[in-house]
C-alpha cells in the first residue's frame, strides 16, 4: 500500500464522475477528466484547500461526515463506500476505538430466552440488541427474512440492512419511515456517549451517506413499539404484518420483535410460507 491510497482513490473517483452525472453544465473547456476540485468541494460541503489536502495526503483524518458528503458526491457505490472506509482507518493507523467505557452489545442469548423463542413457532419472531444485531429468530421468521436477504452475512443488522442493501427500499415500500424507525431505536437504546454506537454511526455515515447522516443528526423521536410493517416479499407478494416490540429486562437492551398477520391475505402467505409447521429456533452463529 502506498503512503496517499486515500488521496489517490478520491482523486480517481472525482476524475471519474462526469458533470452531467451530478446536474452541472459539461463545457468545452475541461482541461482535466472528471469534476474540477471547486466543483466536488462545493457539492460536498467543504473548502477546496481541504479537498486538496485530503488529495495530497497532507490531512489522513477525515471526519466521518465528510466522508460520507464526499461519497454522496462522487457517487460512490456501496463496495466503493466500503473500501473508502477502510482505506480512512488504514491511513491514520486508527484501530478499533471501542474501549471500556461501555459493555461490548450482547451477541449471546439467555436460555429462558431461548425457549420463549421457540415457543413462539410458528409465529415469525426475532430478537435483536441494541445495535440491531440480529441474535436469534423462529423458524417462521427465516421463512419471511431469507428471501429478502436480511439475514445474509456472518452477523445480521437490521439498521445496516436498511441503509446500506440496495434491496431494502423495494422490501420495505415505506422505507422513509421504516428508516426513521431504526435511527429511533438506535438512539433510544444507546446514547451517542456509547463507542460501539459510535463505531457503528460512523460506519453507516460513510457507508450510506445523507440518508443516514441527516437522520442521524435530526432531534430523534421515540420509536414505535407496536404497529404494521409492510414487506414486498418475493416469494408472496405483499405483506401486511402487525408487530410488537418487547423490551427485556436487560441493561443490554435486547428486544424481541413478534410479527403477526394484520389480515386475511397475509395470513395465507405466512401459511404458504411456513406451512405452520411447529419448527426449531434458528441461532445466528458466533
Amino acid at each position: 500500500m502506498s503512503e496517499n491510497e486515500l488521496g489517490a482513490f478520491l482523486r480517481a473517483r472525482r476524475e471519474a464522475v462526469t458533470p452531467t452525472e451530478v446536474g452541472l453544465p459539461s463545457g468545452p473547456r475541461r482541461r482535466t477528466p472528471g469534476l474540477r476540485r471547486s466543483e466536488v468541494a462545493t457539492l460536498a460541503g467543504i473548502s477546496v484547500e481541504y479537498l486538496t489536502r485530503l488529495e495530497q495526503g497532507r490531512d489522513r483524518n477525515p471526519s466521518p461526515s465528510v466522508l460520507g458528503s464526499l461519497a454522496d458526491t462522487l457517487r460512490l457505490t456501496v463496495e466503493e463506500r466500503v473500501h473508502l472506509r477502510r482505506l480512512e482507518k488504514a491511513s491514520n493507523g486508527a484501530d478499533n476505538p471501542c474501549c471500556s467505557a461501555a459493555p461490548p452489545p450482547a451477541l449471546s442469548v439467555r436460555p429462558t430466552v431461548r425457549a420463549l423463542v421457540d415457543r413462539l413457532e410458528p409465529t415469525p419472531a426475532v430478537l435483536l440488541n441494541r445495535l440491531s444485531d440480529v441474535l436469534t429468530y423462529t423458524t417462521a421468521y427465516e421463512q419471511i427474512a431469507r428471501p429478502l436477504g436480511l439475514l445474509d452475512g456472518d452477523r445480521p443488522n437490521l439498521l445496516r440492512f436498511v441503509f446500506t442493501d440496495e434491496r431494502a427500499r423495494t422490501v420495505f415500500p415505506e422505507w422513509d419511515r421504516v428508516a426513521d424507525e431504526q435511527i429511533a431505536h438506535l438512539r433510544n437504546e444507546s446514547p451517542m456517549i456509547d463507542p460501539h454506537a459510535v463505531q457503528l454511526v460512523d460506519e453507516l455515515t460513510v457507508l450510506a451517506g445523507a440518508p443516514f447522516a441527516d437522520r442521524i443528526e435530526a432531534v430523534p423521536g421515540l420509536p414505535r413499539r407496536s404497529g404494521v410493517e409492510r414487506l414486498t416479499h418475493p416469494q408472496v407478494g405483499a405483506l401486511r404484518l402487525a408487530y410488537e416490540t418487547l423490551a427485556l429486562p436487560d441493561v443490554d437492551g435486547q428486544r424481541l420483535i413478534v410479527h403477526l398477520p394484520a389480515d386475511d391475505a397475509t395470513s395465507a402467505a405466512l401459511d404458504r410460507l411456513n406451512g405452520r409447521r411447529p419448527g426449531g429456533l434458528r441461532a445466528v452463529s458466533g
